[in-house]
C-alpha cells in the first residue's frame, strides 16, 4: 500500500515524489520506458523554475551541468533584453540537456526515499472511497491513497479518468533536431539572417561540439508516431533557405506541432493530473517544462498535507484553482507567439507593432515576466499586492531566505518579534528578526514561496495559518 503512485517519470513527476518525500509520502513513480532518453535535446529552466531548484538545495549541481544566457527574446523570439532590474536572483536562462535534468530531478527523488520502477506501464485504475487500486500492463495490481498522472500529453491517466481535453489540434508542424553541417558558420548565419527578415520560423545555431541545433517549418502535419528523417530536413531546409547547409549525422531528430489543449479537470475524488497530462501547447517561448515543474510544487505540499491529515478541507482544490488559471494563460500567450510567427501580412504586421512596443518597459517587463512566471499573483483575497505572489530569494540573517526552504515546510518571517507559529511549529518555521528589506512587519510563505498573509496580529496570523495549515496540534 503506498500513499501516491505517480504515473511518468519525467520532470513533473520527478519534482512532484521529491516533494512528497520531504514530508515522509510513500512514493512509487512508474515509468513505461525501461531506459531514459537517449537522445540530447537542450531544454531552458525559467527564472521561476531555477528559483524552485534553489528552494529545494538542487541549483548548485543544476548549474553545473546547465550553461547561463541572458534572459530576454523569449516572446515570439522578438530580440529584444530582458529589462533592467528584473525581481529575481536569478535573472537568466539556464539551457540544460533534457536527459540531465531528468536525470537529475529523478536522483533527487530516489535520495529523498522514493521509489521508482521503469518498464512499467499503467493500463488501468480503479478508485474508491479509499484509495486506488492501479492495474499494470503485465497484470499486476497495486494499491494507493491517490493517484497522479504526469504521464504526458498522450496521458492514459487523463483518457481513463474520462477528463476532457478541450482545445484545437495541430494546424502546422516543426521539424527540430541536433545534427553536423556542411557549411561553415558565417555562411549559416548570414542565411538564417537573410531568411528570417521574412520568416521567423528557421532556426539554425551552435549545440555544442560540432553540432546544431535545427528548427524549420514541416510540409504539413502528419503521424506525430513516425518520427522524421534527415531527408526530410534536407528537404524543406532547400524549400526555406534554398540550401540544406550539408547537413549530416544527426543526433536526434523529432517534429511537433501547435496542438493547444487543457484538462477541463486537474482532479477527479483521488485521481490528479499534472504536467503535460492536464495541458499541451506549442514549445514556443519554452514554457513547458516549466509549468510542469511549478504545478508539481504547487501539489506537492497539498497532497501530502491531505495524506498526512492536517489538511485544512479545501486546500487540496486550491491546485486547481491556481493552477488551471496558469495554464490557461500560458495556452493563451502561446497561442499568441504562434500567431506571430506566421509569414502573413496581417500577423507580419502585428509582430512589428510588437516589436516596437516592447521598447517600452512596461511591456517588454510584462512579457517577459508572464513567459518566465515570476509575474504570477494567485487569488488568496483582497490584500497588499505582494498577497499570493512568490517572494523573491532576498539576504536575512541566516544567508538567503530560499536556504531556510529547502525542507518543504512553511515559514513565518517575523520582523516585530512579537508573533508565533504556536501549535503549527511542527509544519512552518519560525524566523524573528530576520533583518530582511521587506516593508511589511511580518510574511506568512506557503511551502512553495508564496506570500499566504501579510500583517502583525498574532489572531489574524492564526485565521490564517489554519487556512494554510490546519488544526494546530
Amino acid at each position: 500500500m503506498f500513499d501516491v503512485i505517480i504515473a511518468g517519470c519525467g520532470p513533473t513527476g520527478a519534482m512532484l515524489a521529491a516533494e512528497l518525500r520531504l514530508h515522509d509520502v510513500r512514493v512509487l513513480v512508474l515509468e513505461k520506458e525501461t531506459e531514459p532518453v537517449s537522445f540530447v535535446r537542450i531544454v531552458g529552466l525559467h527564472v521561476r523554475s531555477i528559483e524552485l531548484m534553489e528552494m529545494r538545495g538542487l541549483l548548485e549541481r543544476i548549474l553545473e551541468r546547465g550553461r547561463q544566457r541572458p534572459a530576454g527574446g523569449f516572446f515570439a523570439a522578438i530580440n529584444t533584453p530582458a529589462p533592467e532590474g528584473l525581481d529575481s536572483a536569478h535573472a537568466y536562462l539556464l539551457g540544460i540537456p533534457q536527459p540531465v535534468i531528468v536525470q537529475l530531478l529523478e536522483d533527487h527523488a530516489i535520495d529523498l526515499g522514493a521509489l521508482v520502477r521503469r518498464g512499467c506501464a499503467v493500463v488501468g485504475f480503479e478508485q474508491d472511497d479509499d484509495g486506488v487500486t492501479v492495474e499494470l500492463a503485465d497484470g499486476e495490481q497495486l494499491r494507493s491513497r491517490y493517484l497522479v498522472g504526469c504521464d504526458g500529453g498522450r496521458s492514459t491517466v487523463r483518457k481513463l479518468l474520462g477528463v476532457g481535453f478541450p482545445g484545437e489540434p495541430s494546424r502546422t508542424e516543426t521539424l527540430m533536431g541536433e545534427m553536423q553541417v556542411g557549411v561553415p558558420q558565417e555562411e549559416i548565419a548570414a542565411r538564417v539572417a537573410e531568411v528570417r527578415e521574412t520568416d521567423n520560423r528557421l532556426s539554425i545555431g551552435p549545440a555544442g561540439v560540432g553540432a546544431y541545433r535545427v528548427v524549420v517549418p514541416a510540409a504539413g502535419v502528419s503521424d506525430r508516431a513516425e518520427p522524421p528523417t534527415l531527408d526530410d530536413f534536407k528537404r524543406q531546409l532547400h524549400t526555406i533557405a534554398g540550401t540544406d547547409f550539408g547537413v549530416h549525422s544527426p543526433r536526434w531528430l523529432s517534429r511537433f506541432g501547435d496542438a493547444t489543449r487543457l484538462a477541463e479537470r486537474y482532479r477527479v475524488g483521488r485521481v490528479l493530473l499534472a504536467g503535460d497530462a492536464a495541458h499541451i501547447h506549442p514549445p514556443i517561448g519554452g514554457q513547458g517544462l516549466n509549468l510542469g515543474v511549478q504545478d508539481a510544487f504547487n501539489l506537492g505540499w497539498k497532497l501530502a498535507a491531505q495524506i498526512r491529515g492536517w489538511s485544512p478541507e479545501t486546500l487540496l482544490d486550491t491546485y486547481q484553482a491556481e493552477r488551471h488559471p496558469v495554464a490557461e494563460d500560458v495556452l493563451d500567450n502561446t497561442r499568441a507567439q504562434m500567431e506571430l510567427l506566421s509569414t502573413e501580412p496581417g500577423p507580419q504586421a502585428v509582430r512589428r507593432l510588437l516589436t516596437e512596443l516592447m521598447d517600452f518597459d512596461v511591456v517588454n517587463r510584462h512579457l517577459i515576466e508572464k513567459i518566465t512566471a515570476i509575474g504570477i499573483r494567485y487569488d488568496f483575497g483582497a490584500g497588499p499586492d505582494l498577497l499570493g505572489r512568490r517572494l523573491r530569494d532576498i539576504d536575512v540573517k541566516q544567508g538567503h531566505l530560499y536556504g531556510l526552504l529547502h525542507r518543504g515546510r512553511g515559514l513565518l518571517l517575523d520582523r516585530t518579534e512579537r508573533l508565533t507559529v504556536g501549535g503549527w511549529s511542527d509544519r512552518v518555521d519560525y524566523l524573528g528578526d530576520p533583518t530582511a528589506v521587506l516593508d511589511v512587519p511580518c510574511v506568512l510563505l506557503r511551502p512553495d514561496g508564496h506570500v499566504a498573509w501579510i500583517g502583525d496580529d498574532q489572531q489574524d496570523l492564526d485565521d490564517h495559518l489554519s487556512r494554510w495549515f490546519g488544526k494546530p496540534n
